[in-house]
This record gives C-alpha cells, sequence and structure tokens, in this order.
C-alpha cells in the first residue's frame, strides 16, 4: 500500500488513517452546525433584550440557520462563502431583526476568504454589510423600517467599526504568517531540489570521468589483442590482462561513488581518487603506448579533498582526450605549486591530432571547466603554436581540510 497519495499541482500528500481522513472531511459540516446552534440560541436569547427590534420569525430563523451552511464552501469557494453570508447578514439587518451572534458565519467566511488570498472580496463583503447596516439603521425613513430608527450613538459606532477593523486585521497577519510560512517551505523545497541536482551532476561527472578514461584504454587493448591473437598470442595476452586489471579498477571506482547513494556512514572500499595516484594513471597509459613524464615546479602541499580530485580528474580526463584524440605517444603532465594560492595545472602531448571521429560524447572539457568552476577555478584548452595540445587549470588552494 502506497503512503502517499497525488494531489493535483502538489507533492503527495501524507497518509493519514480512515478516521482522521473522515474527521477532516466532516470538519467544514461540524463548524456550520455549531455555528448554526451559536447564531439560533443567541439570537433568540438576545431577543428577549431588544423589544425594538421586529421579533424573530420563520424567516429570521431560516437566515440565521442559511449563513452557517453557506460556511460548507468556503474552503474550496471562498468567494462564494463571502458573497452568501455577506447577503444573508445584511438582509437580516435590513429586516430589523434583533442583534446577536448573526454576524458570527459572516465574520468567519470573510476571515477564510482573506486566510486564501481574496482579500477583495472579504473587504468587499465587510463594506457592503457595514453600509447597509448604516442605511437600515440611520438613513432609511422611519416608514420604509419595520424596527424603529436607532438613535445615533457614536461610541457604539466606534466601537462597532473598530471591532470589525481588529477582526479583519487579526485575519491579515494570520494570512501573512501563512503565507511566509508557504514561502519558507517552498524555498526549502527548491534548495533540497538544487542540492539534489547538484549531487546528481556531481555523481555524473565522477561517472563519466572513470568510464571515459577506463573504457578508452580497454578499447584499446581490445583492438590489440585481436590484431595480435594468432600472430603473437603472448602479446595478445599482455593486452587482456591489462583489459582485466583496468576493468577491475573501474568497478571499484563506480562501486565507491554508487556506495554514497546508501548514505553518508558507507565505508569507502579504496583510497580516494587523488593527485597521490598519478602514478596509477602513468602506469596505465603507458600499458597503451603512451609514455606520460610527471614534472612538479615547486614543493606539494597538502591540498583539500575537493581540489586534490578535482585536479586528479582532470589529469585524468586529458590523458583520455590524448589517447583518443592524438597520435602522439607521449605526453607532460607538469604540477606547479610555485603560487601558495594556486595550483596550476598542465597537461600537454605534441600532437597531431586523430583525423576523423575518434569517439567520445564531446562533453569532457565541458566537465573539467565545471568541476573547477564549482570553487572559483578556470580552464584554458587549445592547440599549441608548434602544434600539439594542452590543458590549462588554475586551481585555488585553501587549507586542507576534510571535505
Amino acid at each position: 500500500m502506497s503512503s502517499s497519495s497525488p494531489s493535483p499541482g502538489g507533492p503527495p500528500e501524507p497518509w493519514r488513517p480512515p478516521w482522521v481522513r473522515a474527521a477532516r472531511a466532516g470538519l467544514p459540516v461540524g463548524l456550520a452546525a455549531v455555528v448554526a446552534l451559536v447564531q439560533v440560541v443567541g439570537s433568540g436569547f438576545a431577543a428577549r433584550h431588544q423589544g425594538e427590534r421586529v421579533p424573530l420569525d420563520a424567516f429570521g430563523y431560516l437566515l440565521l440557520l442559511v449563513g452557517p451552511a453557506l460556511l460548507v464552501l468556503r474552503g474550496r469557494r471562498p468567494v462564494a462563502a463571502v458573497a452568501g453570508t455577506s447577503v444573508v447578514t445584511a438582509a437580516y439587518l435590513a429586516a430589523g431583526y434583533p442583534y446577536g451572534p448573526v454576524f458570527a458565519s459572516w465574520v468567519i467566511a470573510c476571515c477564510s476568504a482573506i486566510g486564501r488570498g481574496h482579500r477583495r472580496a472579504a473587504w468587499a463583503g465587510v463594506g457592503g454589510v457595514y453600509l447597509v447596516h448604516v442605511l437600515a439603521t440611520f438613513v432609511l425613513p422611519d416608514g420604509w423600517q419595520r424596527a424603529p430608527r436607532s438613535k445615533f450613538v457614536w461610541q457604539e459606532e466606534l466601537g462597532l467599526l473598530a471591532w470589525l477593523l481588529l477582526v479583519l486585521a487579526i485575519a491579515e497577519l494570520l494570512r501573512f504568517r501563512r503565507e511566509r510560512i508557504a514561502a519558507h517551505r517552498a524555498y526549502r523545497q527548491q534548495l533540497d531540489q538544487r542540492r539534489a541536482n547538484e549531487e546528481r551532476l556531481k555523481m555524473a561527472r565522477e561517472l563519466h570521468d572513470i568510464l571515459a578514461h577506463s573504457l578508452s584504454l580497454i578499447n584499446i587493448q581490445a583492438g590489440v589483442a585481436l590484431a595480435l591473437l594468432d600472430r603473437r598470442p603472448e602479446e595478445a595476452r599482455t593486452a587482456l590482462v591489462t583489459i582485466k586489471s583496468t576493468s577491475k579498477e573501474a568497478l571499484g571506482e563506480v562501486r565507491q561513488v554508487l556506495a554514497t547513494l546508501r548514505g553518508p556512514g558507507e565505508a569507502p572500499r579504496g583510497p580516494a581518487p587523488g593527485l597521490g595516484r598519478l602514478d596509477e594513471l602513468t602506469e596505465q597509459a603507458d600499458r597503451v603506448g603512451l609514455a606520460v613524464e610527471v614534472l612538479e615546479d615547486g614543493e606539494r602541499r597538502p591540498l583539500s579533498a575537493t581540489v586534490d580530485l578535482t585536479a586528479f580528474r582532470i589529469v585524468q580526463e586529458a590523458l583520455t582526450n590524448v589517447i583518443r584524440h592524438s597520435v602522439a605517444r607521449e605526453a607532460v603532465v607538469v604540477l606547479d605549486w610555485r603560487d601558495a594560492a594556486v595550483l596550476v595545472v598542465r597537461v600537454e602531448d605534441p600532437g597531431p591530432g586523430v583525423v576523423g571521429d575518434a569517439g567520445g560524447s564531446g562533453s569532457g572539457l565541458v566537465g573539467m571547466r565545471e568541476r573547477a568552476a564549482a570553487f572559483g577555478g578556470t580552464i584554458t584548452a587549445g592547440p599549441l603554436p608548434g602544434g600539439g595540445f594542452r590543458v590549462r587549470a588554475e586551481l585555488p588552494t585553501p587549507k586542507a581540510e576534510s571535505d
């Protein structure tokens, strides 16, 4: 059984027990019944002390019941609930019935409409009902009214108006608070989604770099093995051994990357990739006939895990591109440590480039630039004046820390 049910236009709603869902579904009807009871009983009690007003009759009781009944619509049709309760309340006042809790359903409908963003409808309903009250009480001639004209007491009117404004102000504050909470929740969801996308992109880059490098080596060695299988089987055996070791290393790295999906508690299966494993890259390249020389200017210093991994992946991708796109059988990797704030990584080959399609997705340089840009680094890549190709990375090197 699913733990949630989809809701149109939003995330799945959390699962609730059937009795909770039934209670929530019956809440509008229950509220309407309670308000109806309060209005009928309260108005009947108030009528005993307002002999000058028109006694409640069948039509008056009908109005006292219709207003609460309209509250059932306040969740799905808040504007209709405001309009209906405003008309009912105005009709009750114009008919001269006793004052009392007849305003309860109308105030609840207006506050609900404000809370759901229908402010104009609520304020229009308040203005309309108050205008009817003023006209029926102080403006219309005596012959047009069922109840005697009331004496104007400005303190009472000011108090009534202040009470209405206070109720609506509280409703506005609650609406504002609800909107702030909803905006904060939406922002948190957007932030979580962005972090999830960044994690997926990071994992995609890792898998691309691992598989592109390893599969390029495997592809070359497989071609060598096929070419030598019949004529020189011993040399073909060496190529197959290289394929086996390269694929084993690639599988180990892929498992290590995918282990992050299982949670932060997963222990790594091997050492994290970094410049300390450059020897492995040069050995792998040597197996496919690419001689790689590593040069370092300055004294090597500790790097943060992020910078160390990025530098390693840039060298790995650059060497993969040499293997794929150049006929050169040698390359140079230079690590320049002389600037205390920046590590400069250069990978160069003498060329020339391979004519025609050398395979690959074309996203290697893009991935390197994204890796470097993630913490303020830059990548430049292009042909050398005398032939060949160079990849140059400048990576800021903050103080080493565990990332």
